[in-house]
């Protein structure tokens, strides 16, 4: 056993949270939930409104029968919290990829000691992923009310809003772990 050999811990962690924060925004950006109207007038009890920010799918409960793409009558799309997470949320993937490939390099890349500095830089930029996706849902939940809705409807907080707040924190933790090892470069 090389005692240069071993990866350090921070590395480890920022590799192991990254890809998972990276694979919950992935499914947050794309599933369309990230609010749910319910109890809508002029329609059967059990209908739930599912909207996202490319999508809007009425779902029948008890029959389970699922319609997406529904029309937009309410211009909910147009709204800037959900044009900005339009934009935002697929940017945040592409740069946590590009900070992905970077920290792929930077922490061992079949070498036998790991490049500190660039595994720091590839921190830098998956923090940067973390908080682009991080805005977009912060913004969308405070304004999840202000969002347009039927008049006496019940609005709720749908999963791929949770799934793309837990990505962006798990993204920013690794991030930070990964940014670590700009220290080893000051020992350096």
């Amino acid at each position: 056993h090389l005692p240069g050999m071993r990866t350090p811990t921070e590395m480890i962690v920022g590799l192991v949270l990254c890809p998972c924060g990276l694979l919950l925004t992935l499914t947050g950006t794309l599933a369309p939930t990230w609010r749910q109207v319910s109890l809508v007038p002029d329609q059967p009890r059990d209908v739930v409104w599912e909207q996202g920010i490319w999508d809007i799918c009425r779902e029948q409960q008890s029959t389970h029968d699922r319609l997406c793409g529904q029309a937009d009558g309410l211009g909910y799309f147009e709204q800037v919290p959900v044009r900005v997470a339009q934009g935002l949320m697929p940017s945040s993937l592409v740069v946590a990829l590009v900070g992905l490939v970077v920290a792929a390099l930077g922490v061992r890349c079949w070498k036998p000691e790991p490049r500190h500095l660039v595994a720091g830089v590839a921190g830098l930029v998956l923090l940067l992923s973390g908080l682009m996706s991080l805005v977009p849902s912060s913004w969308y939940t405070q304004e999840l009310w202000a969002l347009p809705a039927p008049p006496g409807s019940t609005l709720t907080v749908g999963y791929s809003l949770v799934l793309s707040y837990l990505g962006s924190c798990l993204e920013i933790l690794g991030g930070l772990a990964l940014a670590l090892s700009f220290h080893h470069c000051c020992k350096e």
